[in-house]
């Protein structure tokens, strides 16, 4: 029977363990970690709720305060700024032919790669969408599935295992280029999550904005532009959002364009497919935690340096979203104006 760490509890690390709890008992003991005292009390008490687009059920996971014996598999839920830790913590505890799987947005394979070893670390681009709506409550809000790959792009007989063993949770990709798809989702979750962090509300209620589109817009430009300077060719998220169309050309940002409405149209349609979702870096300041700006739109910025391409709107954005978690601004409609008037 292999061996499952989970470790993470929040909106995805919290689906994950009571999705695998309830489907790969027979095969797999799976274990969650979290060092969150409320978290803990409520899984240990009452089962991990999950509630939203699926229904309701209730899982029994094993919540663990820290890791014991050897594990096949270390799924990787935290937040960025955790994961480093939370990958050297894990490290002792992974079996010599065991895998770490980075379930975070941005670039982290690379990061913990570090750590482990690039042999050791598989990576997945997570479409669906999940949200904390209390200690032992998550909310799924949206369906979809994974891409599992190697962050090198090499091929990996454990690809598949880790396929199967997530298709309880969604449809699962084993993705050649796992870099690509990576990258393009860097650039929705630079708009969208940020963006979420600064407004202060919903996905749906955001994107029915035109200003906060072209925001988006904008944030996603500049990402692609970096992208391309690293090499890397974008793949389609989820099969469906191609970056490299979405990208702004000079043209449309003059306005006018068929082209520019039916981009404007797409967000639109994406915010009300993950209207419920809701930034988990804003959960994140709401705890006291770091939010992940700087492995989103701080990764861009920092990369742009390298090329010499300006990332002017991703660079503002990770300033306000530092100036939220400081407590000099809230997240609000006011907050979300003012930056888009420093930056359009």
């Amino acid at each position: 029977m292999a061996r499952i760490l989970v470790v993470g509890c929040g909106a995805i690390g919290g689906l994950v363990a009571a999705r695998l709890t309830e489907h790969q008992g027979a095969e797999h003991a799976v274990e969650a970690l979290t060092t969150n005292d409320a978290i803990a009390r409520a899984i240990q008490e009452d089962g991990l709720r999950i509630v939203g687009v699926e229904g309701e059920s209730v899982a029994p996971v094993r919540c663990v305060r820290a890791a014991s014996g050897t594990y096949d598999w270390v799924l990787l839920s935290t937040q960025p700024p955790q994961v480093e830790a939370a990958a050297r913590d894990a490290l002792p505890f992974l079996a010599p032919d065991g895998a770490m799987v980075c379930f975070q947005n941005g670039l982290v394979e690379e990061r913990v790669a570090a750590i482990a070893g690039a042999g050791r670390v598989l990576g997945g681009v997570i479409a669906w969408g999940a949200s904390v709506k209390e200690p032992g409550v998550v909310e799924r809000t949206s369906h979809g599935g994974f891409a599992v790959g190697r962050f090198d792009g090499r091929d990996d007989p454990r690809l598949r295992e880790l396929a199967t063993m997530l298709e309880p949770i969604g449809p699962v990709d084993v993705e050649p280029d796992l870099a690509g798809a990576r990258w393009s989702k860097l650039a929705i979750n630079c708009a969208i999550s940020t963006l979420g962090t600064i407004g202060g509300d919903r996905l749906g209620a955001l994107m029915k904005q035109r200003v906060v589109r072209r925001l988006a817009l904008e944030i996603m430009t500049e990402t692609v532009h970096v992208a391309r300077a690293e090499g890397v060719e974008l793949r389609k998220v989820s099969g469906t959002l191609d970056l490299n169309w979405l990208a702004l050309r000079e043209n449309e940002r003059r306005g006018g364009s068929a082209s520019l409405v039916a981009k404007h149209s797409l967000l639109l349609a994406v915010g009300a497919r993950y209207r419920k979702l809701r930034s988990s870096m804003l959960y994140a300041i709401e705890r006291g935690r770091a939010p992940a700006v700087d492995f989103l739109n701080g990764e861009v910025v920092e990369r742009g340096a390298r090329h010499g391409i300006a990332t002017p709107v991703n660079a503002e954005a990770q300033r306000t979203v530092h100036a939220i978690a400081a407590g000099e601004r809230p997240p609000s409609a006011q907050t979300l104006r003012d930056f888009a008037a420093r930056v359009l």
